[in-house]
């Protein structure tokens, strides 16, 4: 899976045809001036004028740049030039980010539907480029993408364990999995619960990858994604609007699965967990209820209010399973909950932790790779939502607090490891709208600003 052509970056530059950002008060060299005159040019974000030279070839690219150059508007390009051969006319810094812009932005989703003209652009590296580096980042995240784009009959926890296993297996790393009633009798009895009425060959299950950990001198990095390969809501079915996507809802395990390859490739020097529930919440005789108590692998009991908040019920066992390890940095992912989309929208994924060193981190991070990400409160006053008369706590916070995304990270947070750093990503891993760069589908967030941040914290060398 994910692909990507091996000559979209390339060494060689004949022929190659000038791509150039231009602001509102860019110069715009004589050959080209009056082309851009007549046809509007203004420099005006999302402007793209090709220049003839004459001849029946190109000339240029002029880009219009705005104000401020986003090298990530370079994700636009691949699906609106012509065919052929570009290079990048900018400073080596932003040519080197819209690199990697541009070759996410090739991405293309044809397991379905063939697109012979998917690789129909190719990129000439710019200078101090680490070629092999930008396409694993790449790779990545259309891995993520692709993972989220396959709809959920092909895309089951048996498909998410093939996927971990083969990532397992190019990085010598150890794989295990769970699966069905062993869940039970290995204390996963959230997971168990949550997936136990789908059929037999969706059985849930937990997958653990390990890689280095025999290496005791490095610090330990565990990462955790949810993967509810379909979400029916369970019997608080959702209706169809809702329904609609929910093969979405194993995003935080395609990100998690996704940057551990990552981290591997990379040869980063920490000791790494990836840990994954993979579930179908289907409906059937043996579904969990409402009013059920489930009982959790950290021991605490849960109550159930809705069968649609599951995803934290899976994520409080395979948290638990990561504190087993006494990780010094923990990331967790999960489509977690439409209350963060009413906050922050679909494109700025909401950030929780209580660590400020590892939120400025990220923050940082975020803002130099142009992969957004925005910090939420842990408010401790919507912890008493979570109370309930009769069980440890209760999966649906109670109406009052109305701030879903917040109460269900601090959910989470109840079960997150406390011998280092934690943070829970709450992604959408989802377009919404068509736009050239950005089509209607899967997406990753948040998974190159935590690569980014985890090799600042972990250099190589």
């Amino acid at each position: 899976m994910s692909a990507l052509h091996p000559d979209l970056l390339t060494t060689e530059t004949e022929g190659a045809i000038p791509v150039r950002f231009v602001g509102p008060a860019g110069r715009i060299d004589e050959s080209t001036r009056g082309w851009a005159d007549a046809n509007g040019f203004k420099g005006k974000p999302g402007q793209i004028l090709v220049a003839p030279d004459g001849r029946g070839g190109i000339a240029a690219v002029l880009v219009g740049a705005g104000e401020t150059f986003d090298p990530m508007s370079v994700r636009a390009l691949p699906a609106r030039l012509p065919p052929g051969l570009y290079r990048l006319e900018a400073e080596p810094e932003d040519a080197r980010k819209a690199a990697l812009a541009f070759v996410l932005g090739t991405y293309v989703f044809d397991r379905y539907k063939p697109r012979p003209d998917r690789d129909k652009v190719r990129l000439v590296a710019p200078e101090g480029l680490d070629l092999v580096a930008t396409l694993r980042i790449a790779s990545a995240c259309a891995l993520a993408r692709e993972m989220v784009d396959t709809p959920a009959a092909d895309m089951g926890p048996l498909q998410i364990e093939t996927i971990a296993r083969e990532i397992a297996a190019d990085s010598g790393a150890t794989i295990s999995v769970v699966t069905g009633d062993a869940l039970l009798e290995e204390n996963y009895p959230a997971v168990h619960a949550v997936g136990r009425a789908a059929a037999a060959h969706r059985a849930p299950r937990v997958i653990e990858i390990g890689w280095n950990l025999d290496r005791a001198d490095l610090p330990l990095v565990a990462l955790v994604g949810k993967g509810v390969v379909f979400d029916s809501g369970g019997l608080d079915i959702k209706p169809a609007a809702g329904m609609r996507n929910m093969k979405k809802d194993m995003g935080g395990s395609a990100h998690a699965l996704a940057l551990g390859r990552l981290v591997m490739q990379a040869d980063l020097p920490v000791r790494l967990v990836v840990l994954v529930a993979a579930v179908e919440n289907a409906i059937s005789a043996d579904a969990f209820r409402p009013g059920d108590i489930l009982n959790s692998r950290k021991g605490l009991t849960i109550e159930i209010g809705n069968t649609d908040a599951e995803g934290r019920l899976i994520l409080a066992d395979v948290l638990t399973r990561a504190s087993e390890h006494s990780p010094d940095l923990t990331l967790d992912f999960a489509t977690l909950t439409g209350a963060a989309r009413v906050a922050l929208g679909p494109e700025l994924p909401p950030l929780y932790t209580d660590d400020e060193a590892l939120a400025a981190d990220l923050l940082e991070a975020a803002r130099a790779v142009g992969d957004p990400l925005w910090r939420m409160p842990l408010w401790p006053g919507y912890r008493a939502a979570l109370e309930t008369e009769i069980a440890d706590l209760r999966n649906d916070s109670a109406a009052w607090a109305q701030a879903g995304s917040v109460t269900a990270a601090l959910f989470l947070q109840r079960f997150a490891p406390t011998t280092g750093a934690w943070a829970h990503m709450d992604i959408f891993a989802w377009n919404s709208r068509a736009r050239p760069g950005w089509p209607e589908g899967g997406e990753a967030q948040a998974l190159r600003a935590c690569y980014a941040m985890l090799k600042a914290r972990y250099p190589t060398g």
